[in-house]
């Protein structure tokens, strides 16, 4: 079997209608729209409402990415949800979205991350395809981190925002879609970026809730270093992988959750604003869907477009680190699979 790629067919993206800037932090806690600014680069960020969950983000996302693609949900082979914040423990999220797109029997699972999780996804999709088991997957990153937040805590509060956004990638034999992944994790420093409860550790109880376990602790400073420490390695080996470098980059989407990492990042690659793509002003930092609602903000705006190479860096809970190596191709026509057309059958008797 010749070399099979996961080329990027489809994209969709959903943010929640509530905003809450950092004029309405202030009011809040004891901070400012200068300090937020300076020290993170975010001017607002948005806030699922009371009858939004993951799930539904992630439904809206997906809907749209198959429609991108003009593919039904039920041609689909496989649905991947990276998302550390899911509706319910169990049953997992991906199973909710699965039936709710309609992807009758088609096989889903959720991949937890943190805010490296789309590139995990994205890479995990690749092997599928690859080794030949699918040839059509969805793949999304959402999550709804505003319900874990503590908004007294002005160190945390400010950050993070709610959203969701999701790629289709369909088999091809062009050079496309991940060209090379790095993935990387360092448990020792768990702790820095967690929310303890909720878990098996400290399961809920009156006094969990009480100590406030529930709620997302992070020292800033050291995921801070460790961010700095790893984007430049984790991408360079990513680069290395397919003999490029940095020149060869049309555009770099880095994770967004600091405009001062993003700027290092920037700096380390000598990289001009126009090749590096930033919308942490408007979203804050939304984790697992941070990298890809910037790819999809970005193919709408024309930033990335068919032809380029772009390079994904991200960084997160864990703490772990992921980097991806991403062509986008020219799209070439659909051959179903043997699998494919016998469950055609099997659906099309019932």
């Amino acid at each position: 079997m010749n070399q099979r790629y996961a080329n990027i067919v489809g994209w969709g993206k959903y943010v929640p209608e509530n905003v809450l800037t950092n004029a309405d932090l202030e009011k809040m806690v004891d901070t400012s729209d200068e300090k937020i600014v300076k020290l993170s680069g975010i001017k607002e960020r948005r806030i699922a409402s009371d009858d939004e969950n993951t799930s539904s983000m992630a439904i809206a996302a997906s809907r749209q990415a198959l429609k991108v693609a003009g593919i039904r949900p039920k041609d689909l082979d496989l649905i991947i949800i990276a998302t550390s914040s899911p509706d319910y423990l169990t049953p997992p999220v991906s199973s909710i979205v699965q039936d709710a797109l309609g992807a009758k029997d088609v096989g889903a699972f959720t991949l937890v991350t943190g805010c490296t999780g789309f590139v995990y996804a994205l890479a995990t999709a690749q092997q599928f395809i690859a080794t030949g088991n699918a040839d059509r997957i969805l793949v999304v990153g959402a999550e709804l981190i505003s319900r874990w937040v503590d908004w007294t805590d002005r160190q945390t509060c400010v950050l993070f925002g709610d959203g969701a956004a999701a790629v289709v990638v369909e088999a091809t034999e062009k050079e496309a879609g991940v060209l090379s992944y790095v993935l990387g994790s360092d448990g020792s420093k768990a702790q820095e970026l967690m929310v303890p409860g909720g878990g098996t550790v400290h399961p809920p109880t009156q006094e969990s809730l009480d100590q406030g376990l529930h709620h997302i602790v992070m020292n800033g400073r050291e995921v801070f270093k460790f961010a700095t420490r790893v984007m430049g390695k984790s991408l360079r080996q990513a680069l290395d992988k397919v003999d490029m470098t940095i020149e060869d980059i049309d555009l770099l989407i880095p994770h967004q959750a600091n405009k001062r990492i993003i700027e290092f990042a920037m700096k380390l690659f000598k990289l001009p604003e126009e090749k590096v793509y930033v919308n942490i002003h408007k979203y804050g930092n939304t984790s697992a869907a941070s990298i890809p609602l910037a790819l999809v903000e970005a193919l709408e705006e024309g930033r990335a477009k068919v032809g380029d190479t772009l390079a994904f860096v991200s960084f997160g809970a864990g703490l772990t680190w992921a980097s991806a190596i991403v062509k986008l191709v020219e799209r070439e026509p659909h051959k179903p699979t043997l699998w494919q057309r016998v469950r055609g059958l099997i659906q099309g008797s019932r």
